[in-house]
């Protein structure tokens, strides 16, 4: 305890964000302040009764001499009700506060907490709870309405247990309000509050972890309908700059199907995370029908900012994923971008004098990357049923080389792996996902979804489609030598085939308001039409039907267009309209029969 030792002492040498002090009794991950201005730091390792400290704030100005103190706890944050629609910086200080103190820029060493201490909740006590019960990590003791779509759960912290000796009747409490007491199996009481603090590099415990049964439904078809990720898997969006990572990643915040969304925006141009949140508090969350922010959280850690805060902003987002997970919810975490994580990490080595290994990096950066996603995941609480922390993170390879340190090892680590395309981004098609190198674990587990509630031909038509895609890419390759003229009908079809599916069905876009969302029996509708209409073409085509009669159709513009002309409400529009093709085509069927009986 910090009332137990001494926790003052001073600057030895200070480097950049790395500081050595002189501070005895100090342990290893404690969080510290530093110097006359009180900057924020973290220790990171010991000799003797000094410590190397990294610093979270510009260390400008400070200088050897001046106090060091420990504050007697590991880099920490707060959870309980406040939370949601909160914007927070990379060590969770709330950045709207901060602005009403500090302006637009945040002064250096000022400190408030996580949580608004002042606003009262309205506590409801689980009526299952009475004083002698026995309770444990994660016992709901009772719940908070947090906003009109979610019901914060108060739980009881890990590592305690015993017996309940009190607990508050239902009624209005701050979150510092004692609303019950603990006594262990020492005989020792402990006080219960609304909110709990956690170390953010240390993972919340669970019963025991399962595997992903449902998709993440993110409204986008290329990752819905072809490379699927399951409630609780770890995803990676790659590409170079002006891909559209961003914009990929802000789309799945806005139209996922989780209960909870986490946003942090690690070491990202400033301009992308304003837009972020400007426009995050006017859309509406298409399931609920409320305010999107009302289940959403921002963790903004911007460029500018202290590049060791970068590191700590990902793990401050974890934490808070699963606090939200422990209460049975699914929570999408969204990290953009873990490249600029991987770069503070490697800042830091060096200023360590750590060994560099592959483009500078530290040698332990597989190990960071892995432990960060393995805390995405199913599992079974201990209260409250499943619940799921889905974790996707943006990487950006210079100069979009895929065979760089961050993006390789990622790629061994997540399961669904979204790779950009400069080639389709500089073609205007978006999202710019290849559909060529991106692939996805969660297909076959997934398929059962899909086959339950949209349609059992799912599986067979994204493996035809895909097929499809991939003659395209071939004979894309002929034409670009030798010319279209040197194709079969059938091969030029197969082209036409191809487009339907790429025009139609991949291409989608974030800025229309029709098609920036799109439903899963949307989706299977779109992609259904387009193959139908290249399965039936290629029976006409056999039959000795010239191509250019299929081609010269004006109903397959309109099947190129009908995804931003239908919202996901008109399904039944967009079957109506492949009768109406199927009609042209069996129309061009007798009329050449007929031709050819006439001759």
């Amino acid at each position: 305890m910090m009332s137990e030792r001494n926790n003052l002492g001073f600057i030895r040498e200070i480097n950049g964000p790395i500081v050595t002090i002189d501070l005895p009794g100090i342990r290893s991950g404690e969080q510290v302040k530093i110097g006359e201005l009180g900057l924020v730091g973290e220790v990171i390792s010991l000799n003797g009764r000094e410590a190397t400290v990294q610093t979270y704030e510009s260390t400008d100005g400070v200088r050897p001499g001046e106090p060091a103190e420990g504050l007697g706890w590991p880099l920490s944050v707060e959870l309980g009700p406040g939370l949601l629609g909160g914007i927070f910086d990379g060590i969770q200080r709330p950045l709207e506060k901060i602005a009403l103190q500090s302006g637009d820029y945040i002064r250096r060493g000022l400190s408030l907490p996580g949580l608004d201490r002042e606003r009262e909740w309205e506590f409801e006590p689980n009526p299952e709870l009475e004083p002698g019960k026995q309770i444990g990590p994660g016992t709901v003791l009772g719940t908070v309405q947090e906003t009109e779509t979610v019901l914060h759960k108060i739980l009881v912290p890990p590592g305690l247990e015993g017996e309940l000796t009190e607990l508050a009747p239902n009624g209005d409490y701050a979150i510092e309000a004692t609303i019950g007491h603990l006594r262990d199996r020492h005989g020792h009481s402990h006080r219960l509050k609304l909110f709990q603090r956690w170390p953010v590099r240390k993972p919340r415990p669970y019963l025991r972890r399962d595997d992903g049964i449902s998709p993440l439904i993110t409204g986008q078809r290329v990752i819905d309908s072809f490379f699927p990720q399951l409630k609780g898997g770890k995803g990676a969006v790659p590409g170079p700059f002006g891909a559209g990572k961003t914009v990929v990643q802000q789309q799945i915040a806005r139209w996922s199907n989780a209960d909870i969304v986490i946003y942090v925006g690690c070491g990202e141009r400033g301009n992308e995370l304003v837009d972020v949140l400007e426009s995050f508090p006017q859309l509406e969350d298409p399931y609920t029908g409320r305010k999107l922010m009302e289940k959403t959280l921002l963790v903004a850690n911007t460029s500018n900012m202290p590049v060791v805060a970068r590191e700590a902003s990902i793990y401050v987002g974890l934490t808070m994923a699963e606090y939200y997970r422990d209460m049975g919810y699914d929570v999408v975490m969204l990290a953009d971008s873990t490249s600029r994580w991987a770069e503070a990490l490697r800042e830091v080595s060096g200023r360590l004098g750590q060994m560099p290994v592959e483009e500078g990096y530290p040698a332990y950066l597989s190990s960071r990357l892995a432990a960060v996603y393995e805390r995405a995941g199913r599992v079974e609480t201990y209260d409250a049923g499943p619940g799921s922390v889905t974790l996707i993170g943006a990487v950006s390879p210079p100069g979009g080389d895929f065979s760089e340190p961050v993006t390789s090892h990622t790629k061994d680590i997540i399961e669904t792996f979204w790779a950009l395309s400069k080639e389709l981004a500089d073609a205007r098609h978006y999202p710019s996902i290849d559909w060529v190198t991106s692939f996805s674990a969660h297909v076959h587990a997934a398929a059962e979804w899909w086959h339950k509630e949209v349609d059992r031909r799912w599986e067979a038509r994204r493996t035809q489609a895909l097929a499809l895609l991939a003659r395209d890419a071939e004979l894309s390759r002929i034409v670009n030598l030798v010319g279209p003229e040197a194709l079969s009908d059938a091969q030029r079809w197969q082209l036409e085939g191809a487009s339907l599916i790429k025009e139609g069905v991949l291409q989608q876009s974030a800025l229309d308001e029709v098609d920036t969302f799109c439903s899963p029996q949307k989706q299977f509708a779109l992609l259904d039409l387009a193959l139908s209409i290249y399965d039936k073409g290629m029976t006409l085509i056999e039959l000795g039907v010239p191509v250019s009669h299929l081609q010269d159709l004006p109903q397959l513009a309109k099947v190129r267009r009908c995804k931003s002309i239908y919202n996901s409400d008109q399904v039944a529009s967009i079957t109506d309209l492949g009768r109406e093709i199927e009609d042209a085509f069996e129309t061009i069927r007798l009329q050449y029969a007929k031709q050819h009986s006439d001759d």
